[in-house]
């Protein structure tokens, strides 16, 4: 399968959206459950939260590379069925928590299963020629982008009927993906690309080790984590931020999201492939980041709530920056080898996930505590535009330095 077969990238499309959709219901009413659970204000609740992503994100680190390599010896298939089920019953957890230490023992338990994304992008780059991976590797993004458009918008709606009613609605959504791709999903890597499980490599260590084979990847790599870094700015606060600044309720919170999700929608599924030939890889990387800093400096200073639907655009448009970055890293790989980067990957990402929502969510709770003289709900999309502006010039160096070497 060395050419990108629509009909395999539509079955790993549609894997995706189904459990995109099942973590998108939940955000809207995960403060209001926090809040319940701890009895305390939403400054405290963006606290806790805060610290209910590192969880699962310390597990999925130290996990990833296990499931990356395993996908490398043993196919894509099993490892991201064996992820959906796990998804699955960290719903089923969430929806039935009597206390908050429930929640942590759910999100702990879906990080060591946590693969399915990893594992799909995986299966993109076993099925995309070379010059097609930044375009395909997009379509991840249109899963998030469709799946972020119906989640919250259903799971704003479902909060009417209880905190815990949409958690049940996505542990049904994701058992559901796990029996569609057990019954649907073929393998997209044949047995004469697979390498034997190594141990050594399956760890965080030494899979970023093995990264460090080729020259680029270091610094391309750092900028690529510092998008996911500044991204937890949005990911982690918007619900906070909107309720906080804007008195915002489940519905709106929900309704909200769904418009980024159209807006991710169309970027990441219809004008990357229209802007990746016309401005190239390296460009849309520059460009992207550019976007992507003024959106978050405008969400920060925005004192209307309408104001976050129009600036939702100039930030969305940033979005070409990601699949051409990820493109460029992944054609330094060999193809026998893909699984291995992009369980790296995962694992870097989720070291992100581990700072970025204590860092994030921190910085909402300092400058909203009522004790606080300083008051600036927006300073986490300030820190966010600051690290976007350091990957464009992380990136710029790299690929500047390459494209002499090249030359010279």
């Amino acid at each position: 399968m060395k050419t990108a077969k629509p009909a395999a990238l539509g079955f790993i499309f549609v894997t995706l959206l189904i459990d995109v959709i099942g973590i998108g219901i939940i955000i809207p009413v995960m403060p209001k459950l926090i809040q319940e659970l701890i009895h305390g204000d939403i400054s405290q609740a963006a606290k806790v939260g805060g610290w209910l992503i590192p969880a699962y994100a310390v597990m999925q680190f130290l996990f990833s590379p296990v499931l990356g390599n395993l996908s490398d010896a043993y196919g894509r298939r099993p490892v991201l069925l064996f992820s959906l089920f796990g998804f699955g019953i960290d719903y089923l957890f969430l929806a039935f928590a009597p206390t908050i230490g429930w929640l942590f023992v759910g999100r702990v338990l879906a990080g060591i299963t946590g693969a399915s994304f990893t594992t799909a992008q995986a299966y993109i780059a076993d099925i995309s020629t070379p010059e097609k991976k930044a375009q395909n590797f997009g379509l991840v993004g249109v899963a998030f982008g469709l799946g972020f458009i119906i989640g919250p918008l259903i799971g704003g709606l479902l909060g009417s009927f209880g905190s815990r009613v949409p958690f049940l609605v996505s542990a049904g959504l994701t058992l559901l993906n796990w029996l569609y791709g057990y019954f649907v999903l073929p393998e997209s890597l044949p047995v004469e690309k697979r390498r034997p499980f190594d141990w050594k490599r399956a760890n965080p260590i030494g899979s970023l080790k093995q990264m460090g084979k080729y020259p680029a990847i270091a610094g391309l790599v750092l900028s690529l984590v510092l998008i996911y870094l500044a991204a937890h700015a949005v990911q982690t606060t918007w619900s906070y931020y909107s309720m906080e600044k804007f008195n915002w309720h489940e519905r709106e919170v929900g309704i909200s999201l769904s418009v980024v999700g159209v807006m991710v929608a169309i970027v990441q599924g219809g004008l990357i492939r229209k802007t990746m030939p016309l401005l190239g890889k390296e460009r849309s990387v520059y460009i992207g980041l550019l976007l992507y800093s003024v959106g978050m400096i405008l969400f920060a200073i925005a004192t209307e709530g309408w104001m976050m639907y129009a600036f939702t655009v100039v930030y969305c448009l940033g979005g070409i920056a990601g699949p051409a970055l990820q493109g460029i890293i992944s054609n330094h790989v060999p193809a026998t080898e893909q699984g291995e980067l992009q369980g790296g990957l995962t694992s870097l990402i989720s070291l992100t996930s581990i700072f970025g929502p204590i860092l994030m969510t921190n910085l909402f709770s300092y400058f909203t505590n009522k004790n606080n003289p300083i008051r600036l709900p927006g300073a986490p999309f300030l820190a966010g535009a600051l690290f976007m502006l350091v990957s464009a010039f992380l990136a710029y160096r790299v690929l500047y330095k390459e494209k002499h070497m090249k030359t010279a």
